[in-house]
């Protein structure tokens, strides 16, 4: 890929004028739906699970919103979705129930699964009745998927699958992943040999454990597969082809607002906060993170509108998630440095501590930066 080629997936594009209708509705439900939640709580957005919310969400054709009707989607396009998903982190809501199965894997099981698995499995996701997770990150790999170790062989009509997965995002309280493994060759293949299947996570053999983090809540998991039986219908597309579907996933998981506003609750706080206690570095310093996630949020819309023409950005994703964790990670960094120890406002201090602890994971999960860093110098051919 070019330089110039990397410029034309961030090309200026814009919502359409339709999409700001559709925003009011959002932001009227959203007002009822979370009021009196404490900011804290809201800081979790996409990470928050909530599964009656999700399902209060589908019940207005808002989960799948750019799914086909057919299988039970709302029929929109990508811009509608970046206006919802906006929306929904700007406002804190607890979406990680349905988040994965609308953002990733009910569009792969769109673009590459069986028409069985279509019918199967995305109106499901659409309803909110079943919630996806995907199994990436391996113990001792991190983010170098192609590592990969777990393997699925085959067994009479179907598969065993032994192996593990880890960081895996509200994995013990997913009903299905998404599990990419290797089907043949081994590690030092690297990208060749690569499947995605389809594992019922309570199915015999499947274990899940909660991993707690340091901020005591567990939103990650571990997960071991011992002898795992998955039906020949498991297997979602080829045999084989597994590295490039994953890479289409990516590029859904990497390009949305999700990769930006994770401290966008902090930052409206302290907004607040400075309208009574203001001073020339805080206004500098609020002004910064503004024109960065301005920035970032054009660059967002852009991928949108790559996406909705049927493209897949991956190296443009990529890098708009290394920037986006950048500002993510600063934001709460920066507002420690600025508040006083005891300041009279319990919300932002609440905030503040739950985010400054939280802000760490948010440079490893869809990848950390070096590996990002290395898929774009590859991109580039740098490297």
């Amino acid at each position: 890929m070019s330089l110039a080629a990397l410029a034309a997936d961030f090309a200026p594009a814009r919502l359409p004028p339709e999409t700001e209708a559709f925003r009011r509705e959002v932001r009227g439900f959203l007002n009822e739906a979370l009021a009196g939640r404490a900011p804290r709580d809201r800081a979790k957005t996409w990470t928050g699970w909530d599964a009656d919310f999700s399902r209060a969400l589908a019940a207005r054709g808002w989960v799948g919103l750019t799914l086909p009707e057919r299988y039970g989607g709302g029929g929109k396009d990508q811009f509608h979705r970046f206006v919802l998903v906006e929306e929904l982190l700007a406002n804190g809501a607890p979406c990680a129930a349905h988040w994965i199965g609308d953002r990733q894997s009910a569009p792969l099981l769109l673009k590459f699964g069986s028409e069985e698995q279509r019918r199967r499995w995305i109106p499901a996701i659409c309803r909110a009745e079943t919630f996806f997770c995907i199994g990436m990150s391996e113990p001792g790999s991190g983010s170098d998927l192609a590592s990969v170790r777990t393997r699925a062989v085959r067994d009479g009509n179907g598969w065993r699958l032994n192996g593990g997965k880890v960081w895996t995002t509200w994995g013990h309280r997913a009903d299905m992943m998404i599990a990419l493994v290797r089907t043949s060759g081994t590690p030092e293949d690297r990208h060749n040999g690569l499947s995605q299947f389809l594992v019922d996570l309570r199915a015999p053999g499947v274990t899940t454990r909660p991993i707690r983090l340091s901020y005591g809540e567990s939103e990650f998991s571990e997960t071991r597969f011992d002898d795992v039986f998955l039906p020949a219908d498991s297997l979602v597309g080829e045999e084989g082809q597994g590295w490039a579907q994953v890479n289409a996933e990516l590029a859904f998981e990497r390009s949305g607002p999700e990769r930006i506003y994770s401290a966008l609750v902090l930052l409206d706080l302290w907004t607040r906060h400075l309208e009574a206690e203001s001073g020339a570095r805080a206004e500098v310093l609020l002004g910064r993170h503004l024109s960065n996630l301005a920035t970032l949020r054009a660059m967002s819309v852009a991928l949108t509108a790559r996406l909705e023409a049927g493209l897949s950005p991956v190296v443009a994703a990529a890098l708009l998630k290394d920037l986006g964790t950048a500002t993510e990670q600063a934001i709460p960094a920066d507002i420690a440095d600025m508040v006083e120890p005891g300041a009279p406002d319990p919300e932002l201090m609440a905030t503040l501590a739950f985010l400054h602890q939280l802000s760490a994971v948010f440079s490893i999960r869809g990848g950390t930066r070096e590996i990002l860093r290395g898929m774009i110098a590859r991109g580039l051919g740098l490297r």
